[in-house]
């Protein structure tokens, strides 16, 4: 099987983005191992790694994206050794990429590189066709795909808007799974119906009124 690596931008501080993403090198910094570390595209060479929220990426490790993407090679952080990759990589953000170009924020030579095969997945709310079959590929064990189809959880979850959208979901699948685990049946559909009680309500727009 060819190797897969992913990184979320987002969740990642930018002081560590580089020596993830490219390694190091030891020395290279404080704390740094001894024996140096391979970053994520040697782990991902001759496989995938995944980008995800590229959009938060800060624009030095963008300029370094590019390189990657134009030599297919890295340099670890702290080091001078040319080391070559061969990866195919995807990317996903929730941000306007052509909106970021304007405002400064991302690189335009980087936008086109990377803009090669471009798939625009509408929110979980658009789709409510597809959510059952989605949620169903994360649950583990027949307890818990039954637990989601019963007619009034399953009525819930398609009907629900997702504002959180997929790791909204990820983490209700999360929620059932771990129901699933209790011997005693009739407590995981009680505690199942209290956590979408909860949890999963539609939202109600807050009125105000003039009193006088």
């Amino acid at each position: 099987e060819s190797n897969f690596v992913a990184i979320n931008f987002a969740a990642l501080p930018e002081t560590l983005a580089e020596s993830e993403l490219f390694g190091y090198v030891e020395g290279a910094f404080t704390g740094a191992s001894k024996s140096g570390k391979a970053g994520m595209f040697e782990l991902a060479h001759q496989g995938t790694i995944f980008l995800d929220e590229i959009g938060d990426a800060s624009m030095p490790v963008q300029a370094k994206l590019l390189r990657v993407l134009e030599e297919k090679e890295v340099v670890r952080v702290g080091g001078t050794s040319v080391i070559p990759v061969d990866v195919r990589i995807i990317c996903a953000t929730n941000k306007d990429l052509k909106a970021a170009i304007k405002e400064g924020t991302f690189r335009e030579d980087l936008y086109y590189r990377i803009k090669v095969l471009n798939l625009k997945l509408s929110p979980l709310r658009d789709r409510p066709e597809d959510i059952m079959e989605t949620i169903s590929s994360l649950l583990v064990g027949d307890q818990a795909r039954m637990l989601a189809n019963l007619p009034d959880i399953k009525k819930t979850l398609i009907s629900y808007s997702w504002p959180g959208n997929a790791r909204e979901l990820r983490t209700v699948a999360e929620y059932i799974n771990m129901l699933s685990s209790l011997s005693d049946k009739d407590e995981a559909l009680d505690m199942l119906n209290v956590y979408i009680e909860n949890n999963l309500q539609p939202e109600t727009e807050l009125v105000s009124r003039n009193t006088t």
